[in-house]
């Protein structure tokens, strides 16, 4: 047994070339961006102790570890013959990380 579906006739093996690989440092870059970008905000969040600067960490942290498990899950993903495609559930979740850490930066602009 293969361990996953076998391609019919009419759909070629998968060949992927190089893309797991970018794919993979594409994921890692993110989110070592967003862990440097909360890094950066619980340093300003230290020098200015506000209740803005605080919360601004937190919701940082909560959405860098969501995106973490998001790559780690797509990452993961690609090992197999044909991976699946990001469901909508995946693809908003990631949207509303990136909307909360862009946010987080415009709170620390205040």
């Amino acid at each position: 047994m293969t361990g996953g579906p076998t391609p019919s006739a009419a759909e070629p093996p998968r060949d992927p070339g190089a893309q797991p690989e970018r794919t993979w440092l594409a994921w890692r870059r993110t989110t070592l961006t967003c862990a440097v970008s909360v890094a950066l905000t619980a340093r300003v969040a230290l020098e200015d102790p506000s209740s803005i600067a605080v919360v601004a960490v937190c919701l940082g942290v909560l959405a860098w570890v969501a995106l973490l498990l998001t790559a780690h899950r797509r990452i993961g993903g690609l090992a197999r013959s044909r991976p699946g495609t990001m469901g909508a559930a995946e693809t908003m979740g990631t949207l509303v990380c990136v909307l909360v850490l862009v946010g987080v930066g415009g709170m620390m602009l205040l």
